[in-house]
């Protein structure tokens, strides 16, 4: 356990060995006050230094492909969740807005507050960040709604209902002005960069993850989490890019499954409406998937080879 008068780390448990889930190295690295206050500082502009403040409220149970991978807190008029992800997923709206309806009916609980009662009851406003550094090409932000989920005839409609999850590309070289203002979170992209620049070299997963441990510690990044829990920091790594890479074939699997599909009804008619009939096919197969708008804009302009301008065509024709 790493503990002292000043500095007492959140989650004192996180190192153990044989724990039923993981952390991920993002929520290991920000379960300190200091830490995670510096980062929600360099997130709102903000220069809040009391630090005691800050009110850890992370849900129990809340595990993704047995791991762990979000904070949530409370900070002045503010309830705060921050994900991490690695891969891309169009489905973070809506598990952000179920999960902090959980945080809001801990909140009124806490608090003694009753529904049935007249006067209005002011809530903290919700913030909802989900920092990613997968590999697929993504901008430095983009905000990810959950009216985009909804379908049917009064889908515009139900817009009125709208939760918007901010998305970060956290990757290195990405949101400069943000990591300058938060040495933690460039560090943390600074050695998920170098272990890629060493898995393209050839090497194993395990001896890039320690070559870039060692020269991180070389130079004083993240040295101090690194020189206490180097052992427990390596096995969340590797872990991690398991997890990836099984999320990966997942999605390469129902990709081609979702092509096969295509292709087969493409066979049925002409050239050019068997590639109509192809990506429709592939549409609602991908959808079945859950499969964001994006994602499968992605996936018809690379399988496809088509445009920009003619894959937001067949979307807007084929979404249903």
């Amino acid at each position: 356990m790493y503990a002292d008068r000043e500095n007492v780390w959140i989650f004192p448990d996180v190192p153990a060995v044989n724990r039923q889930y993981k952390d991920r190295l993002f929520r290991f690295l920000f379960n300190h006050r200091k830490d995670l206050l510096e980062l929600y500082n360099a997130l709102n502009g903000t220069a809040l230094r009391q630090e005691e403040e800050l009110e850890i409220n992370t849900l129990d149970g809340v595990i993704y492909m047995g791991m762990k991978n979000d904070i949530s807190f409370v900070l002045g008029a503010s309830v705060n969740l921050y994900e991490h992800q690695s891969t891309w997923n169009g489905n973070m709206p809506l598990r952000g807005f179920l999960y902090l309806s959980d945080l809001y009916q801990k909140y009124l609980t806490v608090h003694g507050y009753n529904l049935a009662g007249k006067k209005r009851i002011a809530l903290p406003r919700p913030s909802y960040y989900v920092f990613y550094n997968g590999e697929d090409a993504v901008p430095d932000r983009m905000e990810l709604r959950l009216s985009d989920a909804f379908e049917g005839a009064y889908a515009q409609e139900a817009q009125n209902l709208e939760f918007c999850a901010v998305m970060l590309n956290i990757n290195r070289g990405h949101n400069e002005v943000l990591m300058g203002k938060c040495r933690k979170l460039w560090e943390y992209a600074e050695l998920v960069g170098r272990i890629r620049d060493h898995l393209k070299s050839g090497i194993s997963r395990e001896a890039a993850v320690e070559a870039a441990v060692q020269s991180c510690l070389a130079e004083g990044i993240l040295a101090d989490v690194l020189k206490q829990f180097r052992a427990e920091v390596k096995n969340m790594l590797l872990m991690e890019y398991d997890q990836e890479a099984t999320e990966a074939y997942l999605r390469k699997e129902a990709i081609e499954m979702g092509l096969e599909e295509g292709l087969a009804k493409g066979m049925e008619k002409g050239m050019e409406k068997g590639r109509a009939e192809g990506i429709r096919a592939f549409c609602r197969f991908a959808r079945k998937k859950n499969m964001s708008k994006e994602e499968i804009s992605r996936e018809l302009k690379e399988q496809f080879e088509i445009t920009d301008e003619e894959a937001a065509d067949y979307l807007s024709r084929f979404w249903e």
